[in-house]
């Protein structure tokens, strides 16, 4: 499993490691699709390969994929582990799609890792991805294990947003900053994870997901590239007569364009930031606004449940004040 762009979190976590004083639990915070997720499974493999054995003698958080641990875990039957993530709809009317949130229930079977000791070594690891995602009864269950950890247990909890989560979780956390990543990080995992893209391809993709491998690569996979360009070009020349909001709201509005908007969703708050960056005067300040307003919209309407077509035109009217 290799981790790109983030040295400085993955040395800070080494020196953890190596000290004997592994803080019990660790908020991974910074924008989604930078590597939080990936961190936290190489570091509960690492963890994991130590404890149980054989050693590793590989840098940083890197384990063999061979090692007996690590064919365990990515079997999803190593005992002393446990990924929490959001389910599957048991209703058949919504078959194949997955929960709005982590339940409750689901942070309560931690309770099962977490009320014996260690089958494998003498560590147990679990991950929350994302924290964001957790009901808000989910963050007062996951508050008292937090309060009262078993000894050796780790907490490795992926947040988006750490702003949103109880004052009470973060505060006993350590947190760990993941930053955008720098192009050259971009580059690699790109040509890394989807080979099949052209140089070109890449060159226009990367500065549209403002340092996000994950946002590139649903940009590639949903291609989201002509609904970015005209969303700048909204932007930038306006939309006097509403013809590029309602093409964007029609394109987006089916059912079968889902996956879709809910990229574009992700995909405007970093545009008008971007755009922030490079104007100036009053522009800058409107554009500066409307990332505000843009992200309360794009955070609000998939937990409201908000129409699409309703969404995707008020965000393109957000966008278009940037323009003047």
């Amino acid at each position: 499993m290799t981790l790109l762009g983030q040295d400085r979190a993955v040395a800070a976590f080494r020196d953890a490691m190596d000290s004997g004083s592994l803080h019990h639990a660790w908020l991974l915070a910074g924008p989604r699709g930078v590597g939080k997720g990936t961190f936290a499974r190489a570091a509960a493999r690492r963890m994991l390969a130590e404890a149980g054995g054989p050693p590793v003698d590989l840098p940083g958080l890197e384990t063999p994929d061979d090692h007996r641990m690590v064919r365990l875990m990515e079997a999803g039957s190593h005992p002393d582990f446990r990924l929490v993530k959001r389910e599957l709809h048991d209703d058949p009317k919504k078959k194949g799609e997955l929960r709005r949130s982590i339940t409750i229930k689901q942070v309560r079977k931690l309770q099962d890792l977490f009320s014996v000791a260690p089958s494998l070594g003498d560590w147990r690891v679990a991950i929350i991805d994302c924290m964001d995602e957790l009901e808000p009864q989910a963050q007062q269950a996951l508050l008292k294990t937090l309060e009262e950890p078993p000894a050796k247990s780790l907490f490795l909890l992926v947040s988006h947003s750490p702003g949103r989560l109880l004052p009470t979780i973060r505060s006993r956390c350590r947190r760990l900053e993941f930053g955008p990543l720098d192009d050259a990080a971009m580059e690699a995992i790109l040509s890394a994870e989807r080979p099949d893209l052209s140089a070109a391809d890449r060159a226009r993709l990367i500065p549209l997901a403002s340092g996000s491998a994950g946002r590139a690569l649903d940009f590639a996979s949903l291609d989201l590239t002509p609904l970015a360009q005209e969303a700048v070009a909204i932007m930038r020349q306006g939309d006097p007569d509403n013809s590029r909001r309602s093409r964007l709201a029609s394109a987006l509005a089916l059912k079968a364009a889902a996956p879709r908007y809910a990229a574009f969703l992700d995909l405007i708050p970093p545009l008008l930031a971007a755009e922030a960056r490079k104007a100036e005067g009053p522009r800058r300040l409107r554009a500066a606004e409307a990332y505000e307003r843009a992200r309360e919209t794009a955070t609000l309407a998939p937990r409201l449940s908000l129409d699409p077509a309703s969404t995707v035109f008020a965000l393109g009217t957000i966008m278009a004040s940037v323009a003047g």
